[in-house]
């Protein structure tokens, strides 16, 4: 029988009894969906599953998206991050949610480790539920009703570093326009609000200069950051993360530098933030 066994009293819990190697029943789908909204992020150890098996259980939560960078050869579904002495982690260690610079971010990312490194390499995760229940009254009136730009801010400056002339950012600023989506999101599910802006992504607010909105910004990313909002999962070969983009930012420690760490991940398309 499965069973969840909570890491903190706001974010992460460790499921047992479910081998993923085989498709969930219908109860047990249903049941682990519930453990992902209560928990933001939920983990699993020992699952030597191929990548075909990874895709098929994370199609059983929705419709998979395709991502732009690093594609995994014959599995168009699956990302790659694939770090060592000649990748250094550059991107990672940052606070954020996945693909916000899309106009319907994902619903959650599925992470396996296939090789991780002896110490180091951990991931951490915050729930934005509880940082946005402890904001004071003034930020709240600050941000209520507002929207934020989010835009595909690392790909952009990768472009730009790399010399691209002023037709490629054309065309990636046409294929990956900024979007807006509310500063404080609301879980289709739940109901429950959450801070929903994060350093790799948010650029600014929509309406507001950059001298008022960068301020409050940095306020909203820093709650991230805040242990009483954390949980933190040390990786095995073969461990799974599977958490809720819509309620959780996570930020991968690049500590493990020059050593390897490869890991694969499937991503579930979600609905439009409301």
């Amino acid at each position: 029988m499965a069973v969840a066994k909570p890491l903190t009293p706001t974010i992460g819990a460790e499921i047992e009894g479910l081998d993923l190697r085989k498709p969930l029943d219908p109860a047990s789908q249903a049941w682990l969906g519930d453990q992902l909204v209560r928990y933001k992020v939920i983990f699993f150890r020992g699952q030597d599953i191929s990548a075909k098996q990874h895709l098929e259980f994370a199609r059983q939560f929705g419709t998979l998206e395709t991502h732009p960078v690093n594609p995994k050869d014959g599995y168009p579904e699956l990302l790659v991050l694939h770090n060592d002495s000649n990748r250094p982690p550059s991107d990672t260690a940052i606070w954020h949610s996945d693909v916000t610079w899309r106009a319907q971010p994902s619903l959650g990312s599925i992470l396996i480790a296939r090789k991780v490194p002896e110490i180091g390499g951990d991931t951490l995760f915050a729930d934005m539920e509880a940082a946005y229940d402890g904001l004071d009254d003034s930020v709240r009136a600050a941000i209520e009703g507002r929207h934020a730009v989010h835009r595909f801010e690392p790909m952009r400056q990768y472009l730009l570093q790399s010399g691209a002339d002023t037709e490629q950012m054309t065309k990636f600023e046409k294929k990956y326009p900024a979007v807006t989506h509310p500063i404080v999101r609301t879980h289709p599910i739940t109901g429950r609000k959450s801070i929903y802006v994060n350093a790799l992504f948010t650029v600014g607010i929509a309406g507001m200069g950059d001298s008022q909105a960068q301020p409050l910004l940095t306020k909203l990313f820093a709650t991230a950051t805040r242990p009483e909002y954390q949980c933190r999962f040390q990786w095995r070969q073969n461990s799974i993360a599977f958490w809720d983009n819509r309620a959780a930012q996570h930020y991968a420690t690049a500590d493990y530098y020059p050593n390897e760490r490869l890991m694969e991940r499937a991503t579930v398309e979600g609905d439009t933030p409301a």
